[in-house]
């Protein structure tokens, strides 16, 4: 009788375990202070290896173990937390994280380059992969970034998929630093940054950070305008994955593919990512087909050390512009706005004449190693082979004059071909080509980091990078002809060229090289210490950093193969970086920051071999940065804010445009060297709940950005390197004009309502103002002429998700529009100025619109 007992009360405690084991945990991560969901955020179970992460509203659900009896909760930049768990009590509600106590607590390559709020002295901003995903839309990276301070997003001058650009504070994406996962993509010869070779980030982002100014980033990277920080989803990826589907107007269809295997027992953890994303774009000739992929490979391999292989890339082609026009000029056509001179007809076809290709893979190898209780070393090992260019013309003059009908309707490429094969020697009169640009790019980023104290930690580090850019000119559509005849020529004065002289009579078939080839090679060799100190309400930081950049040209077709001067010499330019910065937390509401910092960086590729020379500029010099900022902060659960003001001071500065000269339907290229601008302003930005459910937040930013000296002299050349209307102009009056190209004066307010706990609906809205037009240099030869100032403009945007469940899983449906009140209005302007009066204005600045009412509905079944 007692063994049945015995028995009977076994089983009944076995069948307890087992339904225990069963139940799912759930509960929610947030701050402590403001209330607000932490997406992103570790959730483990003691002693199992089983762990998720919580969505982008801060919840988590995860699988109760046997023997599991404690839940830990980690999330960068706070303590960590344990919580006992009751037999019982599976629904754990609201768990706070409270602000770690130490400055900048990070672990990993990807978290040393973030700032955490009331720690790090910088100004930030933080896009969660839950806003992401609800205001993404046919939104591209860039643009989910327009109501943050001091932020100008855009589709882009081109226009086409892709081809968005950002500005912040006033300064190019050349002059702001972008990493993903820690690694800097930013061009190595330009440094801009070509936002269609990352399409696919916006459904694999956990974060997106974006830091204005000198930015916490601790690669030797120096960041003008500010950096933006992109972490993808690794072993935080919670199990399961998603199916996307999504349509929209102008022709929008994206599909899309995620699975996550979450960290198994084992350590392992895999996820996987494909999207294919077709559409026409909101002007004519726009079309474009684009693919995305991402895989991640992650393995704790035990408490000391964490490897992880990343990959992704974006293969696509799409359309674009090459050609703006007086606001006339569109008013007259039938089309309106979206009208495009750059595409026609092929075959009954409608066939772009201005294009776009490019597939750049990147690959990382991570590893994470916790050397001891004090120390731990982070190590990242990548590559990326780019592959790609644009599609225009050799003519532009002949595509654009030959037409199906008037000067509105498409480009007749079929009378293209019938000029061709007429030709009785079978030569291209006209045909389309392409300037490529290749590349081969591997790097090495490794952070050592040593507490020295309680309150003292020292950061170590090196970068290093090498580069060959690959660049050519080559036949893209020969249209019926059998050959294109490229003839070597040079131009004695300048010996710039056209053409191989190696091979000077080139009968050139599709993909063949014409024009020009030539390689440039840089190399980066960087290295930072960066000391930190945590005391209390106080934090803050010392940290310097150097790097070599070298700089080499090879040229193939204007030097012959037994020319020494066909290879250049190496030219190196040293820059330095030194920045400091503190954090004080008056108390747990209200806080202040102050940083100041100073760096030397290397001149940009083109300005040291000028005209596509071998013989480097002797007057290139590094470009001059004195950057210092004063921010305030408020935290309550109610509301929160920040004020900051900035001053940034660049010298010496190195800048290249791109001329597209109506009258003569040709491409130029000014090179401006020894330009000053100061740009300073103030930013303040706030997040105010007043009831659960409601969430009010906006921003305002006012600059005030201006040239500050004249330009002594500003080379001007062709698209082969040719200098053109004797090579050289100067003085250009350029002190005290405004810095064209984005709005000086940007506002947003915005509002997300939960109707129910499973409808959320929002609104956001954006001014731009104080808006300047960028000029051609080599136009402002007189004194008091000023660019054009663009008309302000507003947007309003909404969007709304419903999440249900279907068949069991949870699923999400989604709406956006955009530009909801379809205002017409100038995103890209270039100045141009009345021969007589020396006048810009309205009646003869070329510009772009920007994109009108776009609508996108999408469905993501979880599962």
């Amino acid at each position: 009788m007692k063994r049945s007992l015995l028995i009977l009360t076994l089983f009944l405690q076995f069948l307890a375990v087992g339904a225990y084991a069963q139940q799912t945990i759930k509960g929610k991560v947030v701050d402590s202070l403001t209330n607000e969901t932490l997406p992103g955020a570790v959730v483990s179970l003691k002693g199992t290896g089983v762990s998720t992460s919580t969505s982008s509203d801060g919840n988590f659900s995860i699988q109760a173990q046997d023997g599991a009896k404690v839940l830990v909760i980690s999330y960068i930049g706070y303590n960590r937390k344990e919580v006992v768990l009751t037999k019982g009590k599976m629904n754990l509600g609201s768990i706070s994280l409270s602000p770690s106590a130490n400055t900048m607590d990070e672990v990993a390559i990807i978290a040393n380059n973030l700032a955490i709020d009331r720690k790090t002295p910088v100004a930030l901003s933080t896009i969660t992969a839950g806003r992401i995903e609800e205001k993404g839309g046919q939104q591209e990276f860039p643009e989910l970034l327009k109501s943050t301070p001091g932020v100008y997003a855009t589709k882009g001058v081109g226009g086409g998929f892709g081809d968005s650009r950002i500005n912040i504070r006033g300064f190019q994406s050349a002059n702001i630093a972008v990493l993903i996962n820690g690694i800097p993509v930013n061009d190595m010869e330009s440094g801009r940054v070509f936002w269609s070779n990352w399409a696919g980030l916006n459904d694999v982002t956990s974060s997106l950070q974006v830091q204005r100014g000198l930015g916490a980033s601790k690669v030797a990277v120096p960041s003008i305008g500010g950096t933006m920080n992109i972490t993808t989803k690794t072993t935080d990826a919670k199990k399961g994955g998603f199916i996307y589907q999504g349509l929209g107007s102008y022709g929008f269809n994206k599909t899309t593919f995620s699975y996550s295997t979450g960290l198994t027992d084992k350590g392992w953890a895999f996820s996987v990512m494909g999207s294919r994303n077709v559409g026409d774009g909101f002007v004519d000739g726009l079309a474009y087909e684009a693919y995305s992929y991402f895989f991640n490979v992650s393995k704790v391999i035990n408490a000391n050390h964490t490897i992880s292989l990343t990959g992704f890339g974006a293969p696509q082609y799409h359309g674009s512009r090459f050609e703006r026009f007086p606001l006339a000029y569109y008013e007259n056509a039938p089309q309106g706005n979206k009208f495009n001179p750059n595409y026609g007809i092929l075959n009954g076809k409608e066939k772009t004449i201005s294009g776009n290709f490019y597939h750049k893979p990147q690959v990382s190898l991570n590893h994470n190693w916790i050397i001891d209780e004090t120390s731990s070393l982070s190590t990242a090992l990548y590559g990326s082979i780019g592959s790609g260019g644009n599609e225009f013309p050799n003519d532009a003059n002949l595509f654009l004059n030959t037409r199906t009908g008037n000067k509105y309707t498409p480009v007749d490429l079929d009378a293209i071909v019938d000029l061709n094969t007429a030709a009785t020697d079978g030569k291209a009169v006209a045909y389309l080509q392409s300037n490529r640009n290749d590349h081969k790019w591997g790097g090495l980023l490794s952070t050592y980091k040593k507490k020295l104290t309680d309150k003292i930690d020292l950061l170590a580090g090196l970068d290093l990078r090498d580069y060959k850019g690959i660049h050519y000119n080559s036949v893209r559509n020969l249209l019926g002809a059998e050959y294109v005849l490229d003839v070597y020529s040079a131009t004695p004065t300048t010996g710039a060229s056209g053409g191989n002289i190696n091979n000077p009579v080139n009968m050139a078939k599709t993909g063949d090289k014409i024009g020009f080839y030539n390689d440039g090679l840089v190399g980066w060799q960087g290295g930072f210490l960066q000391g930190e100190y945590s005391d209390g309400a106080l934090s803050a930081f010392v940290s310097l950093s150097g790097s070599n950049t070298s700089y080499r040209r090879i040229d193939y077709f204007r030097y012959l193969n037994s020319d020494p001067l066909r290879k250049s010499k190496k030219v190196n330019f040293f820059g330095y970086q030194a920045k400091g910065g503190a954090n004080y937390n008056i108390d747990q509401n209200h806080n202040v920051f102050a940083n100041v910092g100073y760096f030397e960086k290397a001149p940009i590729f083109s300005a040291v071999f000028v005209n596509n020379q071998n013989t480097p500029n002797p007057d290139a010099t590094t470009e001059k940065i004195l950057s210092y900022e004063l921010g305030y902060g408020y935290r309550s659960q109610k509301f929160s804010g920040n004020v900051n003001l900035y001053r940034t001071d660049w010298r010496d500065r190195t800048s290249i445009k791109t001329i597209f000269d109506q009258p003569t339907n040709q491409f130029y290229t000014a090179t401006l060297s020894g330009v000053n601008a100061l740009h300073q302003g103030l930013e303040a930005d706030f997040k105010y709940t007043p009831v659960s459910g409601v969430t009010f937040n906006g921003m305002l930013s006012l600059g005030n950005w201006t040239w500050s000296n004249n330009i002594p002299q500003v080379v001007v050349t062709d698209v082969n390197g040719n200098p053109v209307k004797n090579g050289t102009f100067g003085p250009i009056y350029t002190k005290g004009i405004k810095v064209g190209d984005s709005p000086q004066t940007t506002a947003a307010l915005g509002v997300d309502f939960s109707v129910t706990p499973d409808l959320k609906i929002g609104a956001d809205y954006n001014y731009f103002g104080n808006y300047y037009s960028s000029f051609i240099p080599t136009d402002l030869t007189k004194e008091n002429m000023k660019p054009w100032q663009v008309p302000s403009y507003s947007l309003l945007d909404v969007n709304a998700v419903f999440k249900f469940k279907f068949a069991g899983v949870g699923s999400s449906l989604f709406a956006n529009v955009n530009n909801l009140l379809n205002v017409a209005y100038i995103s890209d302007a270039n100045s141009s100025f009345d021969v007589k009066t020396s006048i810009s204005d309205v009646n003869n600045s070329q510009v772009y619109y920007g994109a009108g009412r776009t609508w996108t509905v999408g469905l993501k079944i979880n599962f």
